[in-house]
Order: C-alpha cells, then structure tokens, then sequence
C-alpha cells in the first residue's frame, strides 16, 4: 500500500509541477494551473496562519459589531432605510435556523437601545475606534495574505474607513432599494408576461443574491489589500469565495436542521456558538478567497513547496541601489514619483521584497512618502549629498539591533584584519560617489525610468 501511495504521488507531481507554469496552455493547462491553486490553498490552511487570521477577525468583530451597526443605523435612519438592517441580518444568520433570525432581532433591537447622544464625544469616539479598528485588522488580514508588510499611512486609512462605515451602507442599500423598484414597475411586469421573457427574469432575479456576493467579494479583493490587484485575479478568488460561501451556508444548514443534539450540550449558549462558528466559517472563506486571486496574479507562487522570500547581501544591495537609482532618475529629471505598484511593475518582482527595502530606506532616511493617494516616493535629501558608499553601508546593517550587531560579536584579529581590508578597498573604490553622479551617467529612454 505504501509503494503504490508513493508511487501515485510521483505520478501525481510529474503531472502538476513538472512544466514550467509559462508554457501551460488551453485546457490542459488550465487544469494543471487549477489543481496547482488547489493544492497551495490546501497547503495553506494546513499551515494554520489563515485560521488563525479569521480567529482573530471573529473576535475583532464580536467587539466592533454593535458599535458599527449603530454607527450605519444612525446613518440609514436619516435616509430612511434602516428597518433593511434586520432583513440583511436575518438572511447573513440564515444557515444556523430559526434561532438565527431570533439573534438578527436582539441586536437589531440593541442596536436601537443605544442613545448616541447620550455616549458624549468619549462615547461617540470609541465606536468609532472600534469599527475602524475592525476594518484595519481585515486589512492586515489581507495583506498578510499578499505579503506586504505596509499598511496604509494613517490618514488614508482613517479617510477609507471612515468612507465605509458611513457611505457604505447608503449606497449598499440604495443598491437593493434601487433593484426593488426596477423589478416592481409596471413596464418590467408586463415584461414578466410575455415568454420567454418571464422565465428568464425569473431565473435571473434569482440569481441577483449570488451575483451580489460575487460582486462585494471581488470589491473586496480589489480595494482592501494595500497593493494593485488585477480585477481578474480578484473576480476569480471572489467567484471561488462566493460559491463556496453559499455551499457552506446550505450545508450549515442542513446540519442545523439535522441536529438538535447541540442544543442539548451547550443549552442557551447554542445560537452564540454557532454563531461563532458561522462567522468564522465567513472569515475563513473570504481569505481563501483572496489566496486564491494571490495566486492567481502571481503564479511564480505556485510552487511544491512554500517560496521564502529571503534577500541576499547581493541581492540586497542590488535591490537599494536599483530602487533609489529610480526614484532618484525621476526626481532628477523631473519626472512623476515612483508608487510601489509601479516599482514592482517596472521591476517584476513580487511585492514583499520591494516594499521590505522601501522600508529599509525610508527608515535609514533615504527616502520620505508624499501624502498622495497612492503614495509615492522622494529622495529624503539631495540626491548629491547621498554617497553610495553610505547608502551601501546602511543596507548592510539594517537590521542589526542594540543586541545583535557588528561590535558584539567576537571577532578574532585575522577575521577583523580581513573585514577591514575589504572595507577599504569599497571606499577607495566609491570614494566621492554620490546618488547624483549615478543617476547623471547616461541617459535613459522615458520606458526604462517610468512604467
């Protein structure tokens, strides 16, 4: 048994991973390219970081829940709209039962309770705290998932978050309102008399939920991780999530419906742990979902075995100098700033790399972010006054630290001896070169500057 698992697994691997992704076309390679996402998203919950994220989100939510749909019911209730909220929550608790559309009119009737204008400025500021603080850590979540280390500064985040929690139940309901109305007039009623015409607006008003969710999750995908992702990329995870959130919500309920054993061991606190367990399912869901469009924008990814993107002392210095070569070409010839995404486009490389030594530099003082929207970069200072050889030497001991550094370890004399030469012949060699003076020794043709 053992020989013949072992020999299904050759087989099963010269199948997927032996040809170069690049040269997979039609069908097959579709299919190829399909069980290879298969696989790494497998990999990847194995691993247990992405349960461990939604983990996190169901307890961030569980704190940031009231205070949002306070926040949207204060904004919905001036529109008009705000008995929607309990529909909308009745249909998200749907897949735990009855007892789901009982917890939907608790909070709703909570919510409600809340006196806005009695909580005082302190009140008022910590629901706030606490629906953005929900939204920052869906952020993280997903740039965990895209491999960034750098979320967006803090204006752009309180601007974005703000924008949500406020405009974004207005136009989600306006939306639904606005979709009610079309199929209630009474052109689209005669419409709905006449064959084929009725059976067709039939099955597509059934199909408007799903194509909704669709919709939200590829929204999701495409606004929420802070890098540029491909609408394609996003729309493929999002269809992946969105069908398999409905799969799991009638399963869920099939369970429901077929247990009451549950009930029995956990008594009143069922519909909470259920509950729990729903919206983890939800969370779980949609960062498979964005795993998915990851590795959809980014098939290099797709690999055996996990890629660890580990720069070397070359590559790193290669890295340093080639980045601030760019922004520093740009801001000399007086060309358009440089964002990351258009980095990482002009130098096809995955993101995680780029933005760890965008960090690096600006730390060391290299480089400043401006206030746009995508940021963009500068030089920290004149470029003439930035020598190589410091730009080279600060790279080199970035992440040395007051306990792990050069002048702790004990170093024997004939290693000290050999380090110092090698220094010296690195700045006899740069001596005077500044970042000017590299960026003034040719000139480059618009494309090769800019993306």
């Amino acid at each position: 048994m053992i020989g013949a698992l072992q020999s299904w697994l050759d087989r099963f691997n010269r199948l997927v991973w032996a040809e170069d992704f690049r040269a997979l076309q039609g069908w097959r390679g579709f299919a190829i390219k399909a069980l290879r996402v298969l696989y790494v998203v497998i990999r990847d919950l194995l691993r247990g970081e992405l349960n461990l994220r939604a983990m996190s989100l169901v307890y961030t939510t569980l704190l940031s829940l009231v205070p949002l749909l306070a926040v949207s019911f204060s904004v919905l209730k001036a529109f008009g709209v705000h008995q929607q909220i309990q529909p909308l929550l009745e249909n998200f608790l749907g897949p735990i039962g009855p007892q789901g559309v009982e917890l939907a009119g608790k909070i709703v009737d909570f919510v409600e309770g809340i006196k806005v204008g009695l909580l005082g400025s302190i009140g008022v500021g910590l629901l706030i705290y606490t629906g953005v603080t929900l939204l920052q850590k869906i952020e993280e979540a997903f740039n965990f998932v895209w491999r960034i280390d750098i979320l967006r500064s803090f204006g752009q985040r309180l601007r974005n978050y703000l924008s949500v929690i406020v405009i974004g139940p207005v136009l989600v309901f306006s939306a639904l309102g606005i979709t009610a109305s079309v199929m209630n007039t009474e052109l689209v009623r005669r419409i709905q008399e006449v064959e084929p015409f009725g059976t067709l607006m039939f099955g597509t008003s059934k199909l408007i939920p799903y194509l909704l969710i669709w919709v939200a999750f590829t929204v999701i995908y495409v606004f929420v991780p802070n890098t540029q992702v491909r609408l394609g990329a996003a729309a493929t995870g999002g269809l992946v999530a969105a069908a398999v959130w409905q799969t799991t919500g009638w399963g869920f309920a099939v369970f429901i419906a077929s247990s009451a054993r549950y009930a029995a061991v956990y008594s009143s606190f069922a519909i909470l742990i259920l509950a729990l367990i729903w919206l983890y399912f939800n969370w779980l869901i949609l960062l498979v979902g964005a795993q998915i469009a990851f590795y959809i924008q980014n098939p290099q990814f797709l690999a055996a075995n996990p890629v660890r993107l580990v720069l070397s002392n070359r590559l790193r210095e290669r890295l340093a100098l080639v980045l601030m070569f760019l922004i520093g070409y740009n801001h000399c010839h007086n060309r358009a700033p440089w964002t990351l995404d258009k980095l990482v486009d002009h130098l096809e490389l995955p993101p995680e790399p780029v933005h760890r030594m965008m960090v690096c530099l600006k730390e060391q003082g290299f480089v400043e972010e401006t206030s746009d929207d995508p940021a963009a970069y500068l030089p920290a200072k004149d470029i003439g006054t930035i020598e190589v050889r410091a730009l080279l030497a600060s790279v080199r001991r970035a992440e040395e630290s007051r306990l792990l550094n050069a002048e702790r370890l004990v170093t024997p004399l004939p290693v000290e001896e050999t380090l110092a030469r090698l220094q010296l012949v690195i700045d006899e060699t740069l001596q005077g070169e500044n970042l000017r003076d590299l960026v003034g020794k040719q000139s480059l043709p618009s494309r090769e500057v800019t993306s």
